[in-house]
């Protein structure tokens, strides 16, 4: 995507990119977080969206003072959703800055050490980081002394012109982020732009609209409802949880082709989930179904996979540290 918002000279080689106006990106490994901000009179307010993979921080932190200058803090956090994969650097970020985080009600119980999420499937995928989903934490964290509803009014306080989308599925409080004056989309996992569960697409960040990650969608019904509404928008841009930004035409294209075609494109033809959704309330996690057996080749492979997910990420996250 050619950048229509240049960045200055990036001195520290953090790989940021511009995704929209007043909206930075920067990819942790596998996983991406997003700044937005908004100038007037000439005071600055800016967010952190979702808070990465692993102890990222440190490197959250020096991306922030490159956009904003040192020893700034947001207003806030705001989270898409409570992913072992979006939080990895929150509670210290949160303590550090000493800002709220933002979430929707019903992702609260995961924030809050209240319940864990639904199991993720490893049967579901047809890749190594689908089958490796059984090795990925899902226990609860507690946040709750910085934990912070979304506004009644799907407002983000601070940010004129954005809005709250709730966009279950994925999780039960999932949301998404919408500017309507751009058609600007920070979508979070609600539908992703490489296939995350191929172990080569995500190395290789292959661009391509896909629905959310199968092994962590826990109501495949309601992440349909959610594809939809937002293939409904439009959106000019789009900035999802996995995978690089896409724009204009092709990114409408493939997302309404998603939503039409969503049962048979992005739902897995059997798994732990697809028929039977988990039921979860503001308390949590109420049902699961039972977990599928699984097969032998998956017995047999899941440790091998684990080694050669662990070397590779291990090589490619030096790599993108070092940005060489």
């Amino acid at each position: 995507m050619e950048n229509p918002f240049p960045l200055p000279v990036n001195q520290s080689r953090i790989p940021i990119c511009w995704v929209a106006k007043d909206v930075a990106g920067l990819q942790i490994i596998m996983v991406n977080v997003y700044f937005i901000s908004e100038t007037k009179e000439g005071q600055t307010t800016w967010f952190l969206v979702d808070a990465g993979l692993g102890q990222c921080a440190q490197r959250i932190k020096k991306a922030a003072d490159f956009l904003f200058g040192p020893d700034t803090k947001p207003a806030g956090i705001l989270l898409t959703h409570g992913h072992f994969d979006h939080i990895g650097g929150l509670a210290k970020l949160a303590r550090e800055w000493d800002v709220p985080v933002y979430a929707h009600a019903l992702e609260m119980p995961y924030l809050t050490g209240r319940s864990d999420y639904p199991p993720p499937d490893p049967t579901v995928g047809g890749g190594a980081m689908a089958a490796l989903a059984g090795l990925y934490p899902k226990k609860p964290i507690d946040i709750s002394d910085r934990l912070m509803p979304f506004p009644s009014n799907d407002s983000i306080p601070g940010l004129e012109g954005w809005k709250v989308i709730h966009t279950p599925g994925h999780t039960p409080g999932h949301v998404s982020f919408f500017r309507e004056s751009d058609k600007t989309l920070i979508a979070g996992d609600a539908f992703v732009t490489v296939k995350q569960e191929s172990f080569t697409a995500v190395l290789k960040q292959t661009k391509e609209v896909h629905g959310p990650p199968t092994y962590f969608t826990s109501n495949w019904l309601a992440a349909e409802h959610s594809v939809g509404k937002l293939a409904l928008l439009q959106p000019e841009v789009a900035a999802c949880g996995h995978g690089k930004p896409m724009v204009g035409k092709e990114l409408q294209e493939q997302l309404a082709y998603l939503s039409k075609h969503f049962s048979e494109v992005a739902v897995p033809k059997h798994g732990r989930y697809v028929n039977h959704p988990a039921q979860a309330n503001e308390s949590g996690v109420t049902q699961v179904p039972p977990a599928p057996a699984p097969s032998i080749a998956m017995q047999l492979g899941a440790g091998g996979l684990a080694a050669l997910a662990g070397f590779v990420l291990t090589v490619w996250s030096m790599k993108i540290f070092n940005n060489r």
